[in-house]
């Protein structure tokens, strides 16, 4: 049988209403329907089991930790943006850093920009810029980190320098990035 999406939608609306009135029935129902979806985003983004099910579960007793205070009006987005934001919480804490284009995927299937071949010339326009302000050798040893994906270690052997520097280096850099991109996401995204 197939299901109406406006069917699905006004469900949903039913389920989140006992739910936050406490009927964890109501709950069991959103956890059954949306967990296989949720754990599998998951899943694609950190290419990691444990950690996509941690990801999916911490979503889900959020939910109903919040459940009274939550306005949600579109079910799977709210949870498919909650997966988007636990894992970039997730590999901020693994110390992991997004390749831009993961970033700028995941900025435009967000659905926040009207025009996703703008937006992605744009930020890797200001990008590429951004990297050019690195000083010489923090290009390198970023390019060598994020496009070779070589370890620090090895950065510092092909390069004979000390692997604290590499270390030092590459934190210096990331942080600059990491700070800037944030702004531009926030430019392109007031882009008309």
């Amino acid at each position: 049988m197939i299901r109406n999406l406006n069917q699905d939608n006004s469900d949903d609306q039913v389920l989140l209403n006992r739910m936050r009135l406490g009927d964890y029935l109501a709950f069991g129902s959103i956890y059954e329907r949306y967990w296989a979806r949720l754990f599998n985003a998951a899943y694609k983004r950190t290419g990691d089991e444990d950690s996509a099910k941690d990801i999916t579960q911490d979503i889900f007793l959020q939910l109903w930790q919040r459940r009274q205070e939550l306005e949600i009006d579109n079910l799977p987005a709210y949870l498919l943006t909650s997966v988007r934001n636990n894992v970039f919480k997730y590999m901020e804490k693994q110390q992991r850093y997004i390749p831009i284009s993961e970033l700028v995927e995941q900025l435009l299937s967000s659905g926040e920009y009207t025009d996703g071949q703008l937006a992605t010339t744009e930020l890797m326009a200001r990008f590429t810029t951004l990297l050019e302000r690195l000083t010489p050798s923090q290009q390198e040893i970023f390019r060598l980190r994020f496009e070779e994906e070589m370890g620090t270690m090895d950065i510092a052997r092909r390069l004979n320098i000390a692997q604290k520097t590499v270390q030092n280096q590459l934190t210096r850099s990331v942080a600059q990035i990491r700070q800037a991109i944030g702004l531009i996401a926030i430019m392109i995204a007031g882009c008309p």
